[in-house]
C-alpha cells in the first residue's frame, strides 16, 4: 500500500498528529504505515531484536532510543528479519547503521541518522509502553504512516483518499 502523508493530512486534518520534521527515510519502501507497536530503549537494541523476530503483518515498530546519536539501533540483519517476518516499517528514535543494506531491504525505515557503532546488548529496555518524540505521543494500537514527507500517527486506521 501506498501512503501519501500530504494526502493524508488533507483528508484527516482533525484526526491526525505530525511528527516534527528530523527523520530521513532510509529503506526500501519508500512509503509504510500500519499499527503501532513500541519499544523503548537506551543504547541498547535488545528489545528491538525480540520485536523483529514476531510475526510483524500490518504493524509499525516505533523505537525510542532518545534520540541518541551514540550507536546504531537498527542494522543489517535486524531489518531482514523484520522484512522476513512481515514488518510494514521501523521508525527509530535514533540511528541506524548499514545504510546501503537498508535500502535494498523491503522495509520502510524512519530513522535521525546514520551511526556505525552498534549497540550495547544488556537486556534492557519496555515493550507496549506509549512513547513520546518529536511532539507525538506513540501508543500501541494506534496508527502511523509514513513518507518522504513525513511521519502521521493517527487513533484509527485510515485510507488513502480517492
Amino acid at each position: 500500500m501506498q501512503y501519501i502523508t500530504p494526502d493524508l493530512c488533507d483528508a484527516y486534518p482533525d484526526k491526525i498528529q505530525v511528527v516534527e520534521p528530523m527523520f530521513s527515510n532510509f529503506g526500501g519502501r519508500d512509503s509504510f504505515g500500519g499499527q503501532i507497536v513500541t519499544v523503548k530503549c537506551h543504547e541498547d537494541n535488545s528489545r528491538v531484536k525480540e520485536q523483529v523476530e514476531l510475526d510483524g503483518i500490518g504493524k509499525v515498530l516505533v523505537v525510542d532510543g532518545g534520540g541518541s546519536l551514540r550507536c546504531a539501533l537498527l542494522g543489517d540483519m535486524l531489518a531482514e528479519k523484520a522484512a522476513k517476518n512481515g514488518w510494514e516499517g521501523i521508525v527509530v528514535y535514533g540511528c541506524i547503521r548499514d545504510v546501503d543494506v537498508v535500502a535494498q531491504t523491503d522495509l520502510g525505515v524512519q530513522a535521525l541518522a546514520s551511526h556505525p557503532m552498534k549497540s550495547f546488548k544488556r537486556g534492557v529496555g519496555e515493550l507496549g509502553v506509549p512513547v513520546t518524540f518529536c511532539g507525538v505521543t506513540f501508543r500501541p494500537g494506534e496508527y502511523v504512516y509514513a513518507d518522504n514527507n513525513g511521519i502521521v500517527v493517527s487513533p484509527e486506521p485510515l485510507q488513502m483518499p480517492e
